[in-house]
C-alpha cells in the first residue's frame, strides 16, 4: 500500500507539473506579440524600392528577411562576394576589377588568413568538398550581352560572360531550392569576425536622401542619414502631426527640405509655413531627442511611439516568447530559454560557410563538444519541434536532423529528430542557461562565437547599438 500511495502521488505530481507547464506554453503563445518585431500575416507591406534597369533575364523578388533582392530567370536570389579584410589579407571579388575569383578550383588546406590559424592544416571532408564554382553559380550572360544601367559583363576565365552589378559579379547559391529562398548570406545577421561572407543584391530602397535603410534580423529599420532610429506616434492623424509644444521637447520632426515631393508611400507634411516634414504610409516621422545611440529602440518604449520599419519578417513559431535579458530582449523557446544561432566559415581562401547542415559539422561539434555529439547535445541541445509544427514566417521551418552527426536525416531514419530551423539551420538553446533571459551561451565559440560558435537571437540590443546586422554598404566601408 505505501508503495501504492507513492505511485499516486507521482502521478498526481507529474499530472500538476504537465498542468503548469501547459499554461505555461499556452500564456507563452499568448505573450508573443507582433508589435514590435514582426507584421501579420495580413500585412503584405513590402519595401519599396527604387526601379533600376535590369537585364532580360534578371528581375527583382520580394523577400521577407532582406527585402527585395535581384534573382534569375528562375527566380533564384542573386548574391555577391565583395573583397573584405581579414586579418592577413583580403578575399572576394574587388569590385571593378572585371574578375571573378570564385573558381573551380577546390581547396583542401586553410589559407592562414584568419589568425591563429596557420595555413596548410587540411580541411575537413575533402572527399565531399566542392568547388566555389559549384557552390556559388555564375549568373552568366548572353555571348552578345550589353551593359545596361549599373550591370556591366565580365569575362570568366574559361572565356564565359557573367553578369556584374555595381562592379561585383553575381551568383546564385546551392543553399537555395526555391524561388523566394534567400539561404546563401544574408545582410540582416552579420557578425564581426565571421570571415569574408556571400550577401544578397538587390535594388536600392526608396527612402529620401535624409533616411536610410538598416538591416535588423526581424525585418528593415527606418534611420536618419546619421543612424539615428525613426519613430511614429499613435496621437499622430494621417498625414497630419499632433506633436506640438510639450511634445517637441523630446520629438524631432524629420525634416522634409523645401524641394522635397511626395511620391510613393511618402508624402511632405506641412506643420506650419515653411516647416516641412516627411510621413511614411500615413505616419509622420520624428527622432527621439535623448536617444544617444544610433538604430536604437529606447524610443518605443515610451506608450504610443513605435520603430518605423518598411518591412518586416512575419511571426516565428507560436511556442516561442520574448524573454528581457542583461542587455536587451532575445527570442526564446516556450520555457523561456534563450534561442542561439550558430555561424560558421572556413579558412579556405573560397571561405566556404559551415553552418549549413550539408556542411561539415566537424568545427560545430569541436566547439561545443570536444567532437562528441552526445556532450553537444547538452551543451547546445536542439530546439525540439512538436508534431505538425509550423510558423507563419517561410523563415522557420521544421527538419528533421540525425542528432549524431548533425547533418539532416534520411527518410524514415531511426533516432532523428524533428526540430526548428531558422533559415534552414537548425536553432539550439544552451545548457548553462537556468532561467528565462540567461544569455550565457552568447558569444561561445572562436572570436567572441563569430568565426566558429553561437550567438544568441537578439530581438533588440541597445548596449551594442543593434549592430548585429550591417548592410553591403557597410561592409564597404569597412
Amino acid at each position: 500500500m505505501p508503495s501504492q500511495h507513492k505511485s499516486e502521488r507521482s502521478v498526481h505530481a507529474k499530472a500538476a507539473v504537465g498542468a503548469v507547464l501547459l499554461v505555461v506554453v499556452e500564456l507563452s503563445r499568448a505573450a508573443l506579440p507582433t508589435e514590435p518585431f514582426w507584421q501579420s500575416r495580413e500585412n503584405q507591406q513590402r519595401e519599396p524600392f527604387v526601379s533600376v534597369q535590369l537585364p532580360p533575364d534578371i528581375k527583382v523578388m520580394p523577400t521577407e528577411l532582406e527585402g527585395p533582392v535581384f534573382a534569375d530567370e528562375k527566380g533564384m536570389t542573386l548574391y555577391v562576394w565583395p573583397q573584405q579584410q581579414l586579418r592577413n589579407g583580403n578575399l572576394g571579388d574587388r569590385r571593378n576589377s572585371g574578375v571573378s575569383t570564385c573558381g573551380d578550383t577546390i581547396y583542401n588546406e586553410t589559407s592562414g588568413l584568419m589568425s591563429p590559424y596557420p595555413p596548410g592544416f587540411l580541411l575537413p571532408d575533402l572527399d565531399k568538398r566542392r568547388s566555389c564554382e559549384q557552390l556559388w553559380k555564375p549568373k552568366l550572360a548572353p555571348a552578345d550581352a550589353k551593359p545596361i544601367g549599373n550591370w556591366t559583363v565580365i569575362k570568366r576565365k574559361d572565356g564565359r560572360a557573367q553578369w556584374a552589378y555595381d562592379g561585383l559579379p553575381v551568383y546564385s547559391s546551392d543553399r537555395d531550392r526555391k524561388p523566394g529562398d534567400v539561404f546563401g548570406g544574408t545582410s540582416a545577421i552579420i557578425v564581426g569576425e565571421q570571415g569574408a561572407a556571400r550577401f544578397p543584391v538587390g535594388p536600392p530602397p526608396d527612402v529620401p536622401p535624409e533616411l536610410d535603410v538598416a538591416p535588423f534580423r526581424t525585418g528593415h529599420l527606418l534611420i536618419t542619414s546619421k543612424g539615428y532610429s525613426v519613430y511614429s506616434s499613435d496621437a499622430d492623424a494621417p498625414n497630419k502631426s499632433n506633436c506640438d509644444s510639450e511634445c517637441l521637447k523630446d520629438w524631432a520632426p524629420v525634416a522634409a527640405p523645401q524641394v522635397a515631393k511626395s511620391h510613393g508611400e511618402w508624402r511632405v507634411v506641412e506643420r506650419a509655413p515653411g516647416a516641412r516634414q516627411w510621413a511614411f504610409r500615413g505616419k509622420p516621422l520624428y527622432t527621439y531627442r535623448h536617444e544617444k545611440r544610433t538604430r536604437s529602440m529606447t524610443g518605443s518604449d515610451l506608450p504610443g511611439w513605435h520603430n518605423v520599419f518598411t518591412q518586416r519578417a512575419y511571426l516565428p513559431p507560436s511556442e516561442f516568447t520574448i524573454q528581457d535579458s542583461r542587455i536587451g530582449q532575445v527570442l526564446a523557446d516556450a520555457s523561456g530559454k534563450t534561442i542561439y544561432l550558430y555561424h560558421c566559415n572556413d579558412d579556405a581562401l573560397d571561405q566556404q560557410s559551415c553552418d549549413h547542415l550539408d556542411s561539415p559539422q566537424q568545427y560545430r561539434l569541436a566547439i561545443c563538444g570536444n567532437f562528441d555529439p552526445q556532450v553537444c547535445q547538452q551543451t547546445f541541445p536542439y530546439v525540439k519541434a512538436r508534431p505538425g509544427a509550423r510558423a507563419d514566417s517561410a523563415l522557420w521551418t521544421v527538419i528533421d536532423i540525425d542528432p549524431n552527426t548533425g547533418n539532416r536525416a534520411r527518410a524514415g531514419q531511426a533516432g532523428s529528430m524533428a526540430v526548428w530551423a531558422y533559415r534552414d539551420r537548425p536553432v539550439y538553446t544552451y545548457g548553462d542557461d537556468e532561467k528565462p533571459g540567461d544569455v550565457n551561451g552568447d558569444n561561445y565559440g572562436e572570436f567572441n562565437g563569430a568565426r566558429n560558435g553561437f550567438k544568441a537571437f537578439w530581438l533588440r540590443d541597445d548596449y551594442r547599438d543593434n549592430v548585429m546586422g550591417l548592410s553591403l554598404k557597410d561592409m564597404m566601408r569597412r
